[in-house]
């Protein structure tokens, strides 16, 4: 008779079942666990397989670096100055009695400026003159008398202290002649300061005494009737960093170094001229040295006391390349240009600049002519990331005149 095979589970076999059983019903996470580990166990071709999203292309807008002459320019901030600038002052005490001038106008050196009352001074002047008259007759007797005595000392009829007396009297009236005409030059100076002169070509200030006021010699100080400004030519004084004292050493000894002066929001060119000299100190609290620049000033667009952007040219540099400022970024490792590949896919450039003005960067290494460098949407780009090229809301491309007026300070270079 057959054995019929018996359908109870194997001691181990139900020791396993009650044990996953039990661990399913109080652990949940482990038998999730365990599902998961034997699912990473099976074949590749029994996994399923998700295809991964790719991200839609980045619009970005970009323009090609090209090679184009470049001036090198130092910057910082100047003061405007008078080239000369001189308080009118009396140089006698005196009546004011006229004044020949309007405010703001412009006068030449030797222009009658005001009168003094002068009855004093003329006065003055006929007494030295009539003093010096008396001299010179006197000086005439004394010479008659040393001329006789002389004979009668010859004749043995003086004697030789007489002569000798007689020759000092001359001397002394000699001196006093001296004394005399010294007197009448001092008097004729003070009689032509009562007539105030322009002391050179410059523009009239304010008036602060009116004719009739009493100005005096000895309250010098508050007694300024106006100020004279010479503004054509004028001048700037500016400071820059000491370190680039050396090339502009070397610049000057080249030639005549270009200045160019502009409104507080760089904007506006007021006027251009030309390095005048460097100050013979460096500034050891600061380490600057202070410049000063000539501008002709023909339309007067410069004014003393005015603050202004100066702009130093050191020189022109040939065939650089160069790449709008909005294009470099700065990263942890320094700065940086994103470059479109001809597949369309972002690559990073890092980059050296020698200049930057704000509108458009010399790139001193890390870039050649015509490479494509993203200029708008960097903010959503990441190597090899694929993108859509828009075309320029502006024109940023380094190709287009250059502004004649930076937008924003110079960025160091990196």
């Amino acid at each position: 008779m057959r054995r019929r095979r018996s359908l109870a589970p194997h001691p181990d076999e139900r020791d396993f079942r009650t044990t996953l059983t039990n661990r399913r019903s109080s652990h949940p996470i482990h038998f999730a666990a365990l599902w998961l580990a034997a699912a990473c166990l099976l074949p590749a071709p029994a996994r399923a397989q998700a295809p991964a999203a790719q991200a839609p292309p980045v619009p970005v807008t970009v323009v090609a670096a090209s090679k184009r002459d470049v001036p090198i320019i130092l910057r910082n901030i100047g003061a405007v100055q008078a080239s000369q600038s001189a308080a009118i002052r009396p140089r006698v005490d005196g009546t004011l009695e006229e004044v020949l001038f309007t405010e703001g106008q412009e006068v030449k050196k030797g222009d009658l400026l005001a009168r003094l009352d002068a009855r004093p001074y003329q006065a003055i002047l006929d007494q030295a003159i009539a003093r010096r008259a008396a001299t010179e007759a006197s000086i005439a007797n004394a010479r008659l008398d040393l001329a006789r005595s002389v004979d009668l000392a010859r004749s043995q009829f003086a004697s030789r202290q007489v002569v000798d007396t007689r020759v000092m009297a001359v001397s002394q009236l000699e001196a006093q002649l001296r004394a005399d005409d010294a007197t009448i030059n001092a008097a004729k100076v003070n009689l032509d300061y009562t007539s105030i002169l322009a002391p050179f070509d410059g523009r009239m200030g304010l008036r602060n005494i009116d004719p009739g006021n009493v100005v005096r010699f000895a309250d010098n100080a508050n007694t300024a009737i106006v100020t004279i400004s010479q503004i054509r030519p004028i001048v700037a004084v500016f400071t820059l960093p000491q370190d680039n004292l050396p090339a502009i050493q070397a610049a000057m000894a080249r030639g005549t170094l270009p200045v160019a002066a502009l409104s507080a929001d760089d904007r506006v060119v007021l006027g251009q001229g030309e390095l005048i000299t460097t100050d013979n100190t460096i500034d050891a609290t600061t380490g600057t040295i202070r410049m000063k620049a000539k501008f002709p000033n023909e339309a007067t667009r410069l004014w003393p006391g005015q603050f202004v952007n100066v702009r130093l040219t050191l020189e022109v540099q040939r065939d650089a390349i160069a790449v709008p400022s909005i294009a470099v970024q700065r990263g942890p490792a320094g700065l940086f240009v994103y470059t479109v590949k001809d597949d369309q896919t972002v690559d990073l450039a890092r980059i050296e600049i020698g200049q930057d003005d704000g509108t458009l960067a010399v790139i001193r290494r890390g870039l050649t002519e015509g490479t494509r460098v993203v200029v708008a949407g960097q903010s959503r780009l990441r190597v090899g990331a694929r993108v859509t090229i828009t075309p320029p809301a502006g024109n940023p491309s380094p190709s287009a005149p250059p502004s004649s007026t930076p937008a924003a300070p110079p960025r160091p270079s990196g």
